[in-house]
């Protein structure tokens, strides 16, 4: 998956290197904050979410001096009511596993408030900035 990202966002230069301010979003996952690991377990997803972060950051930087009107952004989706989600869904509060819809709504709501200052940020649902 990082594999795919950095052909993305490094081919996704040209396109975004204009005056208008612009943002390119990714969905990442908490659980790819280090910081915020409280839990352990699930490594690979762990690692697999953190080396996503990490490469995003950094394309962020590089952009802030390439591309000063473009912010890189990754966003939390909270629990989506997903088959992917299903199998970890027991523990999950009912009010804090999301409809795709609602997912939508509350990433674009999120989107609609990020500014260029907010490249390299880590967005969840809420709009609260997540820790790396």
């Amino acid at each position: 998956m990082v594999t795919e990202v950095s052909v993305l966002v490094l081919f996704a230069l040209p396109l975004l290197n204009h005056k208008q301010p612009n943002i390119f979003a990714t969905i990442s996952a908490k659980i790819g904050s280090i910081e915020d690991n409280r839990l352990g377990g699930w490594y690979g997803y762990r690692a697999s979410k953190a080396a996503l972060n990490m490469f995003l950051k950094t394309a962020a930087i590089e952009y802030s001096r390439r591309s000063k009107q473009t912010a890189i952004v990754m966003l939390h989706p909270g629990t989506t009511d997903t088959r992917l989600s299903e199998p970890f869904q027991r523990g999950v509060p009912p009010e804090k596993l999301f409809p795709v819809e609602k997912t939508v709504d509350l990433l674009t709501h999120v989107l609609e408030q990020v500014t260029v200052d907010d490249n390299g940020s880590f967005f969840s649902w809420d709009g609260g900035r997540l820790p790396w």
